[in-house]
């Protein structure tokens, strides 16, 4: 059994590695139902679960809401315990409490759930009151259809805004999930990650992998096609080669993989769930390999020093 970690202060417990399911579904940029499809996403369902990995991270507008479905149709078929965190899109068109409690109870019905265990405002919109959202959010867990308040994207001065009319309810905020890598260590000296810790907040990192190139499959050989080429375009490629070579020297050291060593390097930042895709039973067999052991201090100060270049 992997042991868990509370979502800030409240009572859900999750282990210290989760799933995210982008991918399930959405076919513009990931290619959903080109290069893998559903029997694709159910392997990968049971395995993670199988592995404890029992925290998946969707949205209501992956995939156009099919995400949703398929995390849902998986839940009801396997009966599994797992912890659902779920987004909300404030867009200026459809913000307000009847908006906002419409997109809860779409969201619920397509997991076919009565509740969701995490709820997060996906993205901040200076349009939008954080302090109305927040309301919202807390009315929602008054009615029981959510147990914890996240937020996604959001800076530290936002995160303060969202923590302080939170505390007004007397709800806590559980998390912030922002983009955070060793090619991402920007949480680092933006101050979100220090007042996560400081407000006891867990920091949810999605595309911990950098959607890929901390796996070790691309080279500038093999660079990532489609939506991704772009990242790639950008990048430092003889600084991101070195990082690649010390990711497979360390992990040989481990017996694992760069994308295992990544990860745990993530996780052993503290407070910290990486939430890595699976669109396979591959990538969730590669993903429940980061837990369980331990980088030593040496070898995540090395892969620190070594992505400098990235702390910003």
């Amino acid at each position: 059994m992997l042991e868990t970690i509370a979502l800030g202060p409240t009572d859900i417990r999750v282990p210290p590695l989760g799933v995210g399911t982008w991918q399930w579904g959405e076919r513009g940029y990931w290619g959903y139902g080109l290069s893998y499809g559903q029997r694709d996403i159910e392997e990968a369902f049971v395995v993670s679960v199988n592995a404890g990995l029992t925290l998946f991270d969707t949205a209501e507008i992956y995939g156009g809401g099919q995400s949703e479905r398929l995390l849902g149709d998986l839940i009801r078929k396997s009966q599994a315990s797992v912890v659902v965190a779920s987004k909300y899109m404030p867009f200026p068109w459809r913000y307000g409490p009847t908006a906002f409690r419409m997109a809860l109870d779409d969201s619920l019905q397509r997991l076919g759930l009565d509740h969701i265990d995490l709820y997060q405002i996906h993205w901040p919109i200076p349009v939008v009151s954080i302090p109305d959202l927040m309301d919202a959010m807390a009315d929602a867990v008054a009615d029981g259809k959510i147990r914890a308040v996240g937020v996604s994207n959001y800076s530290a001065e936002q995160m303060r805004q969202a923590y302080e009319a939170l505390q007004r309810r007397n709800i806590p905020l559980a998390t912030n999930q922002v983009n955070y890598s060793l090619l991402k260590r920007t949480p680092e000296v933006n101050g979100v990650l220090d007042t996560c810790r400081e407000l006891n907040v867990t920091l949810i990192a999605y595309s911990p992998l950098a959607q890929g190139l901390l796996t070790g499959r691309y080279t500038p050989l093999n660079p990532p096609m489609g939506p991704r080429f772009l990242s790639y375009l950008l990048m430092n490629k003889r600084a991101w080669q070195a990082v690649l070579d010390l990711l497979q020297h360390i992990g040989k050291e481990h017996d694992r993989t760069p994308a295992q060593v990544a990860l745990n390097w993530l996780i052993a930042q503290g407070n910290v769930v990486p939430i890595p895709g699976a669109k396979n039973a591959r990538h969730a067999t590669s993903n429940a390999g980061a837990v369980g052991w331990s980088l030593t201090p040496a070898q995540r100060d090395a892969l620190s020093d070594a992505t400098l270049l990235w702390r910003c």
